[in-house]
């Protein structure tokens, strides 16, 4: 296979990647904003039962108790307005890096919560990845939007 073959199948894999992260933050947002999330208490119930299930003096316990519960609503708005920024950046290719940026804070919050599972170390790769190369500029308004304002950091 030539180099150049090679740079193309990398290419498409970033972008693959970049569409099923967006549709899964997407799916996310969608599913706390239908299951009404925002306006109950139902991300407190999750954050307390979690904490019945870690060990007390963990520091995800310490987490969950000083700021997470206490602060339910608001991490629940923080999180679901994140997880739509995130969406329509990878899913638009506008402000990807940024956007990645923005995954890799929410995904750190969650996992601060001992909110984990065998998916999360490829989400923070995927992060990783996505804030390192230029897929925005390879499909997707970043490129246009670079040469525009080629001073502006969100479309580097």
């Amino acid at each position: 296979m030539e180099r150049e073959e090679r740079q193309q199948m990398a290419i498409r894999s970033v972008l693959a990647l970049r569409y099923a992260f967006g549709s899964f933050f997407l799916y996310g947002a969608y599913h706390k904003i239908t299951r009404g999330w925002l306006t109950s208490p139902v991300m407190r119930e999750h954050f307390v039962q979690r904490l019945s299930e870690i060990d007390t003096e963990s520091f995800a316990a310490a987490y969950l108790r000083h700021f997470a519960i206490p602060w339910y609503r608001p991490v629940a708005w923080v999180l679901t307005v994140g997880q739509v920024i995130v969406a329509v950046s990878m899913l638009f290719g506008i402000a990807v890096r940024p956007g990645a940026l923005v995954a890799l804070f929410l995904l750190s919050n969650i996992s601060a919560g001992a909110f984990t599972n065998a998916t999360m170390p490829p989400f923070f790769v995927v992060s990783l990845l996505l804030l390192t190369t230029p897929s925005g500029h390879w499909l997707g308004l970043d490129k246009h939007l670079h040469q525009r304002y080629p001073d502006a950091l969100w479309f580097k």
